[in-house]
Formats: structure tokens, sequence, C-alpha cells
């Protein structure tokens, strides 16, 4: 970058250069032509009145650009200084990356990367708290069918604004990448991924580079990475139900919801087992394992939707108009509690619910419109000993 900044302002520099001749040629004609008036004007033998006024009146009209000219070449002299500066950084900068190594620079920017993620996870964790409130809903787009999903990359650095876009809820292979979310909004600077296997419902999720989605006609787990467009890892959820067996209350094969929170990747769904109820598994996001599950007690084809925050696993009681977040269970301590958060169904059909830890916003795909909401979260900070 600096050596493309010093390649600039070479070619300025010789811009400058030329245009500072043409200002010297035009000064001296300029200083000639006032001298010839003066003459001219006392004796007035080689010219008529006429031209004369005429030669007067062009000169009153270039007066105005000494002053300019003045200017000119005292920004010539800032830009050679400004030249001089820049040649001094591209040196002291190729100095330090030869003492350091090119692969050293890489390394240590890598490293940069992983601490700004650390501070960024740290942040959130205390951040942490309790859901007391849901703001009125935002409309960001209108597009698509009734059913669908679509998101931002809960784990990049805030400077990274992509979206995913994924129309449908089953036999679907086409994500669309936007570059940010004014592209969405006009449709326009997109991507297009096929994906290798269909997925199922609209419970998918993209966390750290990747989606993570249900394979349609099964209860596997599939880990895509969109940079090298390929699948990393597949595993099954163990006795997870499939095929609209255990679906949202809205159906459309949503029977695995996957989600991330401030502590990682999650797995909503249930089993014949767990007799219908929802279970919540902490998912390895490298293996896709089953880290820990928890049975809420919670019927499944009762909810509307479901999202995590905070590890608390928080259910709405309808996907229609007049739904209210009902439940909530804390993973923490295995506990629940009944809940009545209002939030407004602006378009009476949600079909797809999940939280972005890093924009502390609710994603929603509500009858063909894509709609955020931001939360509300009450903190409590613990203490050791007295204050």
């Amino acid at each position: 970058q600096v050596q493309n900044i010093s390649q600039s302002m070479e070619v300025l520099d010789l811009r400058t250069y030329r245009d500072l001749q043409y200002v010297r040629n035009t000064e001296s004609l300029m200083k000639g032509l006032d001298s010839r008036l003066k003459v001219a004007a006392e004796s007035q033998k080689s010219l008529n009145a006429r031209s004369f006024q005429e030669l007067k009146d062009k000169m009153t009209e270039l007066l105005p650009l000494m002053p300019v000219l003045d200017q000119y070449k005292s920004d010539t002299r800032l830009i050679v200084h400004l030249k001089e500066e820049v040649r001094n950084l591209s040196g002291s900068l190729l100095a330090i990356q030869e003492e350091m190594g090119a692969y050293d620079y890489e390394e240590l920017q890598q490293r940069v990367l992983m601490l700004e993620a650390r501070l960024h996870a740290c942040m959130q964790k205390l951040g942490c708290g309790k859901l007391t409130g849901v703001s009125n809903p935002i409309t960001i787009r209108a597009s698509g069918s009734r059913f669908g999903s679509w998101m931002t990359d809960t784990m990049t650095p805030s400077a990274d604004s992509r979206v995913w876009y994924m129309d449908g809820y089953y036999k679907g292979r086409r994500v669309l990448e936007f570059r940010t979310l004014n592209d969405f909004v006009t449709g326009q600077n997109f991507v297009q991924h096929l994906l290798p296997h269909p997925w199922a419902g609209t419970g998918h999720v993209v966390f750290n580079g990747s989606l993570y989605y249900n394979k349609y006609q099964s209860n596997i787990a599939v880990k895509y990475h969109f940079r090298s467009r390929s699948i990393l890892v597949q595993r099954s959820l163990a006795g997870a139900g499939y095929n609209n067996t255990f679906p949202y209350s809205w159906g459309g094969f949503s029977d695995i919801d996957f989600m991330v929170d401030e502590s990682g990747l999650w797995a909503v769904y249930t089993t014949n087992q767990n007799a219908g109820n929802i279970v919540v598994s902490r998912v390895d996001p490298q293996t896709l394992e089953v880290l820990h599950s928890w049975d809420t007690g919670y019927p499944k084809r009762s909810a509307g939707e479901s999202f995590m925050i905070c590890g608390t696993l928080y259910v709405t009681n309808s996907h229609l108009a007049g739904a209210k977040i009902y439940f909530a269970y804390y993973t923490n301590t295995s506990s629940y509690e009944y809940t009545d958060i209002p939030f407004h169904n602006q378009y009476s059909h949600i079909s797809m619910l999940d939280y972005n830890p890093r924009e502390r916003v609710l994603y929603t795909w509500n009858n063909g419109h894509q709609v955020i909401y931001n939360v509300t979260l009450f903190h409590v900070i613990k203490t050791s000993g007295e204050l």
C-alpha cells in the first residue's frame, strides 16, 4: 500500500512539474503583456484606441489569475514536502519488514485477529444478561417466499458485514452471500454458493466462516465452509427427529434448529426418547459432536420458534400474530420459568427467529419480510466479598 502511495506521488510530482512550467510560462507572458501595455499607454503610437482598449480589457480579466498562480506555486512546495515524507515513511516500513520478515508479519497479523476475536468474546460474556424486552420490528427488506432464513456471521470482526440469504424451507441448495447489509437491501453485489446437499427447515446459522445446517431427509448436521466451498464435516444427531416428525408449530421441516450465542454453537431438536420435548445440546463447532444435552420439558410442536441468549433458551408460544416469548430454560442451572415478554409480529407468520450475539439483535423471516428486533438484557454483576 505504501508502495502504491509512493508511485502515485511520483506521478503527481511529474504532473506538478509539467504544470509548473506552464504556470511559469503564463506568468512571464502576463508580465510581458503588462509591460507592453504600460509602454503603449504612454505613447499609444503603435496601437489604435480600440486595439489598446481590447488589450487592456484582456489584461483586466487575467489579473485575478496572479494570486492563483502564487497559491499554486505555494501548493507545489507543499506537495514536494509531502512526497519526501512519504518516501521516508516507505523506507522506514521497508526496513521494518526486512527486519521482521514477511512470514513474521503474517503471523503477527493472525495474532492480532485472534486477540480481536478473544476480546470480542470477553466483551460479549461480560455483557450477558437476562432477556427483559424486545423492541418494535425493523423491516430490512421484503423479498423471497413466505419461508426462509437470513443471517450474518456471529463471530467475525465488526468490519465484516456480509449477509447470507436462503429462500425456502426444504430441498434448497442456493445460498446468496451479499457483501454488505446495504447490498442486501438493494439486492446487489452478491455471490452464489451451491450446497452439495440440500437443506431442511430454516434453522441454519453462519458461525466463524461456516454454514451449519440440517441435511434434507436426515438428522445429519452439515458444516459447509464458504471460502473453500466445501463440506468440512457432517455428523448425525443421534435420535433427533426429522422430516416434520418434531417441527415447530409452523411445520416446514423445522425439526433441527442451529443457533449461536455468546458461549458457542447449539442445536435445538427433540427425540422419541424425550417424548417430543425440546432438547438443547451444546455442539462442538469443529467436530459437530454433542458435548452436553438438556431436556427442557417444553413440547416442541407447541413452540412457534426459539433462540439462545447467554446460555438461555427462549421459546415463543406461537408463530402467528399475538405471540409472546413464553418460556425460558437456563442451561447453567438446568431450570426453567414461564415468561411474558411480548413482541410485535408485524406480518403474522414467523418461520425463522435467531439471535446474533455480535449485534445484539434478533433476525427474523416473517412472511416474506426480513426483519430485526433489538433486545434489552438485564445485567447481573456478581462480586466476590463485600463492598
